[in-house]
């Protein structure tokens, strides 16, 4: 099973191997970074909120414009230098102390991973067809995870809010997993090149991202997104964890044993879910995401109930929402690249996932700032039911898409292949 998701393109193949090892620097860090401040560094929640929002405001801005010199110059020569930006600001949280510093190092971090999603799935677009891309997409994803999971498992066992070199420790290994993908680009010197000059005979791109928002169903796309991940992805940082050990009263590695759960139903459930999605409705798919992630959020608002009388069973719904959660997302990590791209051309296609990946910047400053206040309201009651109207919202959107797609578009119909040019003859 694994054999068939893999891209037949050595390149790609290495690409993955990256994600996988940069993964498990980013798992040590991943669910603790509000932990981190308030509990560690002694920031209130509010102005930690602000701090994870800040990042969020920041790589909004500057993702069109590394969507933009993915264009023109090529994913890997913004790809690369981004990653070792990452990679200092990552290692310097370990040197934060007040509110300025971590705006500061926040700021760094968000101008390394302004464009590093947006040029990686460029490059893995480029290097796969139509055929493969929605398989490569899931198992790029799958492997994102486990090395997320194996991060997780790892800082959990060491981690200590009154220690706080441990948490110091962690941040630096995170910023040394960021340099492996930027090594490994750098072996691979063919990968990664404009695509509109080979394509076009370095004719400019047209357009640019009016081209892009003109796109009517890539708008409706996104919409779809920023729904979905505003009430998703947003609250896993601040509200998932805020909500599991203020309101339910679990500690902190009940979180990070939640992380390890989500991983587990991920890498268990990825590779068979993209056997069954193959041929099937991507909008479909879609808004089955939104009620799958309205379910999880519902079952980490009942660990919230129970919490006062039997702890036990508050950190079960903890742990099953985190899994409950990875179930949705292994329907959402190829259906969303995959769809994109399908939407995408070649000259815009940096665009087209630039904005895709903006999504995360605008939900991750709506995420973080609200879901403080929210979660402090009736006990958390007003935060989940939210979240859960959030992630339903997001389904209706996704079914609305469907007309306006194409049957290839949509999935519903496998794309042919493009063979390869016979060799002249002689």
């Amino acid at each position: 099973m694994i054999r068939r998701a893999l891209p037949r393109r050595p390149e790609a193949r290495r690409i993955l191997i990256g994600t996988l090892l940069s993964a498990i620097g980013r798992g040590l860090t991943l669910p603790f970074l509000f932990i981190y401040l308030t509990d560690v560094r002694g920031l209130t929640d509010a102005r930690a909120g602000l701090v994870i929002g800040w990042y969020g405001a920041v790589t909004l801005v500057l993702s069109p414009l590394g969507g933009s010199l993915i264009d023109r110059f090529g994913a890997r020569r913004v790809v690369i230098p981004c990653l070792v930006i990452e990679a200092a600001g990552t290692g310097s949280l370990a040197l934060v102390h007040s509110t300025t510093s971590a705006f500061l190092v926040m700021t760094v971090i968000a101008v390394g991973s302004s464009a590093i999603w947006s040029g990686q799935n460029t490059i893995l677009a480029t290097l796969t067809d139509d055929g493969e891309r929605q398989r490569v997409f899931g198992l790029n994803f799958a492997l994102l995870n486990l090395g997320i999971g194996v991060g997780g498992l790892i800082s959990g066992a060491i981690i200590d809010t009154e220690r706080p070199v441990t948490f110091q420790a962690i941040y630096v290994l995170d910023a040394v997993s960021y340099l492996t993908p930027a090594i490994i680009l750098l072996t691979l010197p063919a990968v990664g090149r404009r695509i509109a000059a080979a394509s076009s005979g370095d004719a400019p791109s047209t357009g640019g991202y009016f081209a892009v928002l003109r796109d009517r169903p890539f708008r409706r796309l996104v919409i779809f997104g920023l729904v979905l991940t505003t009430c998703g992805y947003a609250q896993i940082e601040v509200g998932f964890a805020a909500y599991a050990v203020r309101v339910a009263e679990v500690s902190p590695r009940v979180v990070a044993w939640a992380l390890t759960a989500n991983t587990v139903m991920i890498v268990l459930a990825q590779l068979v879910v993209i056997r069954r999605l193959e041929g099937r409705s991507r909008t479909g798919a879609l808004a089955v995401v939104g009620a799958v992630f309205a379910a999880a959020w519902l079952v980490l608002g009942a660990a919230g109930v129970v919490a006062t009388g039997n702890a036990i069973v508050a950190a079960l719904c903890v742990v099953a929402c985190s899994a409950i959660f990875g179930f949705g997302e292994t329907m959402l990590s190829p259906m969303m690249p995959a769809l994109t791209n399908a939407l995408a051309t070649d000259e815009l296609r940096g665009r087209y996932n630039a904005m895709s990946s903006m999504i995360f910047g605008i939900s991750g400053v709506i995420g973080p700032v609200t879901a403080g206040p929210l979660i402090g309201a009736a006990d958390g009651k007003v935060w989940v039911v939210a979240v859960v109207g959030g992630c339903l919202i997001a389904s209706l959107v996704a079914l609305s898409l469907r007309r306006l797609l194409t049957p290839i578009q949509d999935g519903r119909v496998l794309a042919t292949p493009v063979a390869e040019p016979a060799p002249a003859h002689a």
